[in-house]
């Protein structure tokens, strides 16, 4: 006897549709799980054996055959289990077999309980584009596949509960699709709680106002670490669509707090001692790395130059295309990551270089070996370079500290807004995305600022790269000020932000 039941895999960030096949048939009994499985899958057999077991349901005494399709397409994980229990016991006629529009995912404990599996939202992306009305899901998984519209979902604590289903003994309720609205208020660390470093929470709100790079050079306790921590709370909120990118990210990698959307921008910390491979992603099944765990929010790099060459190295082709692509023998997948880069570092080897009162005691040479640890094409990646001075005591002593995250985050929200008018049907969410050949059109500046950025090119040697970048976030300065051409103001603003290349003597 053959049964047929719908269930989906996920091949990077694409859900795709697999066929669970169960035939049984005469002979000794025997359980072969057929399709490129991995051991997961293959474990599967034990797992549902017992489930079937404990649930009371008669196991049949025949030859069991179930086979995965597309058969060579490799498939992974826990989340056939369900699929395949089901299509044991409408081989068997115990259950009425699945329609065509019905998918079935999840993982099976040995007593029939349902378990959550990652990656359920691309799967259920792709259920919506081939044609699935109803998606079965465990209990854990149900408000993040209910994000998907037109697809109606069942959420279910057991196995038991989707068979009574089936045969209509107790129907289960769908899963209500909650409105999406944007996290409008920050919850985490706030600048008010800054004290001094106007330079520095300026440069963060350029940032943040056109989602732009930056880098944090300073002595050691001067607050390049507490700055970085609250610049996701000025970012604007996330859109519907960034909100699913990010969530398909983390659903795949396991990592997905809570049950429904993500609503706040990631900011992803990582060690110093993290791999290329953990920053980048990888593994012999690729998994989305640090990068594209950032993806619409912040990656910061703590100690800069204190990440291995190679880790840092792996950084320039995602900062620039946004994307990265990790193959490996068992495949290839590619992750998005657009996301913003916030490094901080100390100006020399022992951190002193600089300060006022304390004395740095690096030579030459080592300062030089110690800033060369970062390349000449990472460091023009990079759109602003601030100093980090120490905070006067009287700042320190003061009762009130700076402005605070709301209102530094209203200005970057309007700011965005000018650009998402500007940039409407060009695919481009800020200024920091803004490709080459539309700068001319939409970065004119004044007689002026033509002057200055002469000037500054010709004396410090700027790379193409660089160049284009100073005209982003000078367009994005403009912006901040509601101004439509670029004047010799906003561009001089933004040459104080590149302080890297003038140490560099370039």
């Amino acid at each position: 006897m053959f049964a047929r039941v719908m269930s989906f895999g996920v091949s990077g960030l694409q859900g795709y549709a697999v066929g669970v096949e169960v035939d049984t048939s005469g002979g000794l009994p025997q359980f072969a799980i057929v399709g490129l499985p991995d051991s997961a899958v293959k474990e599967s057999s034990e797992r549902v054996r017992s489930a079937v077991k404990n649930l009371k349901y008669p196991w049949p005494a025949s030859r069991i055959t179930v086979n995965l399709s597309p058969a060579d397409v490799r498939k992974t994980g826990p989340v056939y289990d369900l699929p395949i229990f089901l299509g044991i016991l409408a081989a068997e006629g115990t259950l009425p077999a699945p329609g065509p529009r019905q998918a079935f995912v999840g993982e099976l404990s040995l007593d029939g309980t349902l378990r959550p599996v990652a990656g359920v939202l691309p799967m259920a992306l792709a259920a919506g584009r081939c044609g699935v009305q109803e998606l079965f899901v465990p209990a854990e998984n149900a408000e993040e596949a209910a994000a998907v519209e037109g697809l109606t979902v069942y959420a279910a604590h057991t196995a038991r509960e989707v068979a009574a289903h089936l045969t209509g003994e107790v129907p289960l309720s769908p899963t209500l699709r909650a409105a999406y609205t944007p996290d409008g208020e920050w919850h985490g660390p706030d600048f008010a709680d800054v004290r001094g470093q106007e330079e520095a929470r300026r440069a963060l709100e350029v940032a943040a106002a056109g989602g732009h790079n930056i880098l944090l050079v300073g002595p050691p306790g001067t607050g390049k670490s507490m700055l970085a921590k609250r610049l996701p709370g000025i970012l604007p909120p996330m859109s519907y669509e960034e909100s699913l990118e990010t969530t398909a990210i983390y659903s795949v990698a396991g990592l997905l707090p809570g049950g429904g959307l993500m609503k706040a921008r990631p900011f992803r910390s990582p060690h110093h001692t993290t791999s290329a491979t953990a920053l980048s992603g990888g593994g012999s099944i690729p998994r989305p790395g640090e990068v594209s765990l950032a993806h619409n929010g912040v990656l910061f790099l703590d100690e800069l130059p204190e990440f291995s060459r190679e880790a840092l190295e792996a950084l320039r082709q995602p900062l620039e295309d946004r994307a990265v692509t990790v193959s490996r023998v068992h495949g290839s997948a590619s992750y998005p990551c657009r996301f913003m880069l916030a490094a901080a570092m100390n100006p020399c080897k022992c951190g002193y270089l600089g300060h006022p009162t304390h004395p740095c005691s690096c030579t030459p040479a080592m300062i030089d070996q110690y800033r060369h640890r970062i390349s000449g094409p990472l460091l023009d990646r990079i759109d602003l370079h601030i100093g980090v001075q120490p905070v006067e005591y009287d700042a320190l002593a003061a009762e009130t500290g700076g402005e605070p995250t709301a209102d530094i985050r209203a200005r970057v929200v309007e700011a965005r807004r000018i650009q998402a008018e500007r940039y409407a049907g060009l695919g481009v969410r800020c200024n920091a995305d803004l490709p080459g050949n539309l700068l001319r059109r939409y970065c004119r500046m004044d007689t002026g600022a033509e002057q200055l950025l002469r000037g500054a090119f010709e004396k410090l040697g700027y790379s193409a790269r660089a160049y284009d970048r100073i005209l982003r976030v000078a367009r994005t300065i403009a912006d901040l000020a509601h101004s439509k051409i670029i004047t010799a103001a906003h561009l001089s603003e933004v040459l104080q932000y590149r302080s890297m290349d003038r140490k560099a003597g370039r």
